[in-house]
């Protein structure tokens, strides 16, 4: 009893923590867009590797203040993560840089599916009928936020959509190798290993001049500051929860997103953005309520 109580306390703060973890890099994104127009002068790689340099800094100032914090045990795995997390920043930042942050929104997000499919081969998860309902559910909410009641229909396929495409496919491959990783490695450790390694990715791409002024900077400072924020909550959600229960809660990201994009962006409101919120929401308290019903009967983690 004092066991099943102490996994229920477990798996409520990972909830939690990916809520916060989807607010954060909903944050991150707007910030991003808005740093990408011409009157900040940031490009999409100088935001990356500022993203990727600011991380490294802070995990070593913890590293400094909690000893015995950085414990590297699975390398391999390390790199490899911050390899692919390296690609899905430089991606899904040229992305937010080059198209509408609600498109981009919609073509990104299809990775929790994709990472929840991975699941099934890399890791050996079975997700129950109900998070897969949950996850669909939540996915179709997300589609109809984005997309403004068209699923997404008429969005043409260039640079930056491919790019968005492109960052979903890394990001579920990521996703997988944060939970693999997680059983050897804490959060701290492997947020440090995506910065060292993801940082090569994406340097080629910020040689441009950088932009002066406090402002920029500020703003760019505060994204990097959200973005380890952000992959911190989420990399130790991942210790608790499977692949496809995070995804269900993940899909909360982009209605974070679009919600915060009204009063910060000047974004409107319309009848379809509200109907997904309020699908969406109704995914995640179903997969929330029922996803994790065949482990607490015994059986193996949904």
């Amino acid at each position: 009893m004092i066991a099943h109580t102490a996994s229920q306390s477990r798996r409520l703060l990972a909830r939690m923590e990916l809520a916060g973890a989807a607010l954060c890099f909903g944050l991150m994104a707007i910030l991003t867009r808005r740093l990408t127009l011409p009157d900040m002068g940031f490009s999409a790689g100088h935001l990356a590797v500022l993203r990727f340099v600011v991380g490294a800094l802070v995990s070593l100032a913890v590293f400094g203040l909690v000893p015995g914090l950085y414990r590297p045990s699975n390398h391999r795995l390390l790199v490899a993560r911050g390899l692919s997390g390296g690609a899905v920043v430089a991606l899904y930042f040229y992305a937010l840089a080059h198209i509408p942050a609600g498109e981009a929104g919609i073509l990104y997000n299809i990775y929790p599916v994709i990472a929840t499919a991975l699941s099934l081969v890399l890791l050996r998860e079975r997700p129950s009928v109900h998070l897969w309902l949950a996850l669909l559910t939540a996915s179709l909410g997300v589609m109809l936020v984005l997309g403004q009641g068209h699923l997404g229909a008429g969005i043409r396929l260039g640079a930056g959509e491919l790019a968005a495409l492109g960052a979903a496919v890394f990001a579920a491959t990521s996703a997988n190798a944060i939970r693999a990783v997680r059983h050897s490695d804490n959060a701290a450790t492997i947020y440090f290993y995506f910065c060292l390694a993801g940082l090569p990715v994406v340097l080629p791409f910020a040689l441009t001049p950088l932009p002066g002024g406090w402002m920029p900077w500020g703003l760019a400072g505060l994204m990097s500051l959200l973005a380890y924020a952000g992959q911190m909550l989420m990399s130790d959600a991942y210790g608790t929860l499977s692949v496809s229960e995070a995804s269900v809660w993940l899909q909360l990201l982009p209605i974070f997103q679009f919600l915060l994009a009204v009063p910060l962006l000047g974004e409107r409101v319309s009848s379809w953005g509200l109907a997904g919120v309020l699908i969406t929401v109704a995914g995640v308290a179903y997969g929330t309520a029922f996803g994790a019903r065949r482990r607490m009967d015994g059986g193996p983690q949904a």
